[in-house]
């Protein structure tokens, strides 16, 4: 997954819009590459960074035993953008963030986190304000390059890499992730094993486990030694992340 963050004065905001912007999902690929490309070219008033989180952190934050689940994990990655533009010297005055869950719980969140910044969340944003949609194009932009040239750390037979979008939809995606599951291990890294559609094709190809402190928990009176440690002291800690920055300074900007 690949979260990004536009920025840009508020006093070049029309010329933002002017670029023709939208919600990547409504824009063609080739729609896409362009306005990017556009973007880059006009680095004077719009910058932009991505934090692009692997699938095997995402399926280990989901899957361990202290879970974070993609809530929390969007929610912290969108906070570390923020604070990322900040340590560059970009001076925030707004930030316009596309929900994921609650707007309203989302929102205070960040408004707690950033007092001096005036947050707004809503739902569809990257449909309502052009520095969104901005955002959302350098994401689809960079996520569609990540898995076109993923670069597997597994000895795959062949080579297969005719494994269409990625997404849930796709025919070729679903066909691909039959081909390579592994009845023991699963999928490889390239493969959020945390994803619903992976989750279903491992429960009917793969071979079930059964892990012997499993049967201990389940049995009564047996506990984890984890529930004597205070609930704060067992929060899971996100490690950084590597963001790439595309160049542009702004005296006030947005998100």
């Amino acid at each position: 997954m690949v979260y990004a963050i536009c920025y840009c004065p508020l006093s070049r905001l029309a010329d933002l819009e002017a670029l023709k912007v939208a919600d990547s999902k409504t824009l063609s690929e080739s729609e896409r590459d362009r306005l990017f490309a556009r973007m880059k070219e006009d680095g004077d008033f719009v910058g932009w960074a991505l934090d692009v989180l692997s699938p095997n952190l995402i399926s280990t934050s989901m899957l361990g035993r202290v879970k974070y689940n993609l809530n929390s994990l969007s929610h912290d990655t969108a906070a570390g953008l923020v604070q990322y533009a900040l340590d560059q010297g970009v001076k925030v005055a707004q930030v316009f963030v596309d929900t994921v869950g609650m707007p309203e719980t989302y929102q205070q969140r960040l408004q707690q986190r950033f007092p001096g910044i005036e947050v707004t969340v809503k739902a569809k944003a990257d449909s309502l304000y052009p520095v969104v949609s901005a955002a959302s194009i350098c994401a689809k932009v960079a996520r569609d390059q990540a898995v076109k040239n993923w670069k597997f750390v597994e000895k795959l037979q062949d080579s297969d890499t005719d494994y269409g979008s990625g997404y849930p939809n796709d025919p070729k995606t679903k066909a691909w992730l039959r081909r390579h599951v592994e009845p023991v291990f699963g999928f490889p890294q390239f493969v959020r094993f945390s994803w619903r559609t992976a989750q279903s094709i491992l429960e009917k190809e793969a071979e079930d486990v059964v892990w012997d402190d499993s049967v201990a928990e389940d049995q009564e009176g047996v506990g984890r030694i984890t529930a004597y440690f205070d609930e704060g002291l067992r929060s899971r800690t996100r490690l950084p992340h590597r963001y790439f920055q595309e160049r542009g300074l702004a005296p006030a900007a947005t998100l």
